[in-house]
């Protein structure tokens, strides 16, 4: 059987799904308010999931996004990271 999610983890996926479903959006605005409402509080796990998602995902394409994420407190921080897991090999 196998073992569910570490709730950190769960979150993270929610949290990234939500960046997926809008990243051409052209107003982040409401996007960023569903990050926050679905982080419950967790802000480390939302400033590490923005900030490692716009790191990553940043493009002409989903700038719009990439660049609200970075308003977020601390996901800063996470960008380098982000940009390291788009580098290495798969």
């Amino acid at each position: 059987m196998r073992s569910p999610l570490e709730p950190d983890t769960r979150l993270d996926v929610e949290l990234s799904a939500i960046c997926a479903r809008n990243q051409y959006t052209r107003d982040p605005g409401p996007v960023i308010a569903e990050l926050i409402a679905a982080a419950r509080g967790r802000d480390d796990v939302l400033a590490q999931t923005a900030g490692i998602w716009a790191g990553y995902f940043d493009s002409p394409a989903t700038s719009t996004l990439a660049s609200a994420l970075l308003d977020i407190p601390d996901a800063n921080r996470w960008v380098a990271e982000g940009r390291r897991r788009r580098g290495a090999p798969r």
